[in-house]
């Protein structure tokens, strides 16, 4: 992944280790494969449990701005918790005063279509979906809102957002 780069000094002698890692291993990184983690998932209530669903995640660093796609799949046994969900992010946001959004889809009965919301210094994301299909308004992601969720359901998020380093 990519840092911050050397400062060098007067009369620092030159290696070829020194310009790889300076200078190749960093253009490299930009085109590196994406970094696995494992999100976690919470709610503001009764805590939900994967059982046999997954929930996965992966990202790519590029200074400090963070790629990033989630993916809940749901299984047979997955319980979905009461309240808001929440998943955490790959690394915490920037505290600049800014709030950043991403693409989500929830995919059930229906296709849902709606947005990431990372708030500034957060840890976690929100998943925001329209509350009903005659209602445009919008809200968390929980068990009920906008769909209940059963096995072979899924959510799939995807955004972008400044770390906080």
């Amino acid at each position: 992944m990519t840092s911050t780069p050397r400062t060098w000094v007067v009369g620092e002698v030159v290696s070829a280790a020194l310009m790889n890692q300076e200078i190749r291993d960093q253009f490299n990184s930009f085109f590196g494969a994406w970094t696995a983690y494992t999100p976690a998932w919470t709610t503001s209530g009764t805590a939900p449990v994967l059982n046999d669903g997954t929930l996965t995640g992966r990202y790519m660093k590029v200074g400090r701005t963070v790629y990033a796609e989630v993916i809940l799949s749901c299984g047979v046994s997955t319980t979905y918790g009461t309240g808001a969900w929440s998943f955490s992010l790959p690394a915490t946001a920037a505290s600049s005063g800014f709030s950043a959004l991403g693409s989500a889809r929830m995919i059930s009965t229906d296709t849902w279509h709606g947005q990431v919301s990372i708030s500034s210094g957060a840890s976690t994301f929100q998943v925001t979906f329209p509350t009903s299909a005659t209602n445009t308004r919008s809200a968390n992601a929980s068990q009920g809102t906008p769909a209940t969720l059963a096995s072979t359901n899924s959510i799939r998020a995807f955004f972008q957002y400044e770390a906080a380093s």
